[in-house]
């Protein structure tokens, strides 16, 4: 017989994690599926520095004490709110020290499908294994959701990669490589490339590499304060209201909700890589791809500019750091009868104020919800407020569902 949990959440990133440490403090019966950081560790550059401040990048326990600044003070490491940026190295190590405390549960197999029968799902493990659960928490992350534009979806394996396949910068070490966008993730791998002597260059439709602002010493004046409020996305009223108010988000229009999630906070690397490429790394700005083809045993791009300006640019290998769109129809692990039934917009689930898909027990958090909740859902940062608001929610269908039985007893 499986054996059987009340909730299974499946991945182990920040938000798994926070889920699972918030579902154990409540007593709730729990499951976490997952190599423990396994996007962070294996799919992002080494050497890379987040894009979020030091004291927006914490996993949530319900205390809120296990904080990235208070590991950082137990090992001694360097940390500042806001004027150091966070190595990606410190951060994995912060997830998984976080793990071993409040997750210890966590099951490292990856779960290869998932069924429904009932009010209960199936779970099939990697190695065959199954687990029943009541309730289902997919905490993917972005694993499933790498986007390649259909302009070169058609080339193959060797002439074209996502960002998220380099881990290693150092790989393409004597080769002649084309990265494709204009924001943290092309900007940090053009560098880290330039850095581990990959001939590189950077080609992207803005006509300007907007980096962030480097922080001005001392404290800010109480009109900066009033004029561009802090947040966990960074200062500013709009970033605060997406901080804030994510429950009051999903009330926009769809259209208008679409249309956030995807131009706020737009391509903008970290402040300290400007001096790491410019000069260093040639650019091709203001410049589209209209078409691209194998050609010499590497790549012929096509580009265009404004004013009608045609150019061809010739490499042997295309990064594309294009990010990342939710697509449910890539969650090959879900039967295809829960894709189906799904309801979705833009092939992202459309969600309930508690996170719950239009099947009942199926819940989605992270970028998944992003288009529901915010944009705050494509960092880390929005850890704290999913898992204490689902937690909640979950605990109180527990108690229902505990009166129902025992009702059904008397």
């Amino acid at each position: 017989m499986n054996p059987t949990i009340q909730v299974a959440i499946v991945g182990a990133g920040p938000y798994g994690l926070s889920i699972a440490a918030h579902l154990r403090a409540r007593g709730i019966s729990c499951g976490i599926f997952g190599r423990p950081m396994e996007v962070w560790r294996l799919h992002m550059p080494k050497g890379m520095l987040l894009k979020s401040d030091g004291f927006a990048s914490n996993l949530s326990d319900p205390a809120g004490s296990f904080t990235l600044k208070h590991f950082c003070q137990m090992r001694g490491l360097p940390y500042e709110d806001t004027r150091l940026p966070v190595p990606i190295e410190t951060f994995i190590e912060y997830a998984l020290a976080f793990q071993e405390r409040f997750a210890p549960q966590l099951d490292s197999r990856l779960v290869a499908g998932i069924e429904r029968g009932g009010d209960q799902y199936r779970l099939r493990l990697e190695d065959g294994a199954e687990v029943t659960a009541r309730t289902v928490v997919l905490a993917v992350g972005i694993s499933h959701f790498s986007y390649v534009p259909e302009s070169l979806a058609h080339l193959p394996a060797e002439l074209l990669s996502h960002s998220s396949a380099h881990h290693d910068c150092s790989v393409l070490r004597g080769r002649d490589v084309t990265i494709l966008g204009a924001g943290a993730s092309a900007v940090d791998i053009a560098a880290l490339m330039h850095e581990s002597g990959v001939k590189v260059s950077l080609v992207a439709r803005a006509s300007k590499i907007r980096f962030h602002d480097p922080p001005r010493p001392g404290p800010r004046s109480l009109w900066q304060r009033v004029r561009n409020p802090s947040s966990g996305l960074g200062p500013g009223w709009k970033s605060r209201f997406y901080t804030d108010a994510p429950g009051m988000f999903r009330y926009f229009p769809e259209d208008l909700r679409l249309r956030i999630v995807q131009n706020h906070l737009g391509p903008a690397p970290g402040w300290p890589m400007r001096q790491r490429v410019e000069g260093k790394v040639p650019m091709l700005l203001g410049y589209a791809i209209v078409g691209a083809q194998a050609a010499n045993g590497g790549v012929r791009l096509t580009l265009s500019a404004s004013g009608g300006v045609i150019r061809e640019h010739d490499t042997e290998h295309i990064v594309a750091a294009t990010g990342y769109k939710p697509d449910i129809r890539r969650l090959n692990f879900l039967d295809m009868a829960i894709r189906n039934e799904l309801r979705t917009v833009g092939n992202a689930p459309v969600l309930s104020a508690d996170f719950q898909s239009s099947i009942p027990g199926l819940y989605f958090v992270g970028i998944a919800a992003a288009n529901n909740f915010g944009p705050m859902m494509r960092f880390a940062y929005g850890s704290d407020y999913t898992a204490r608001r689902l937690t909640s929610h979950l605990e109180k269908q527990m108690d229902k569902r505990a009166y129902r039985n025992s009702a059904e007893d008397i």
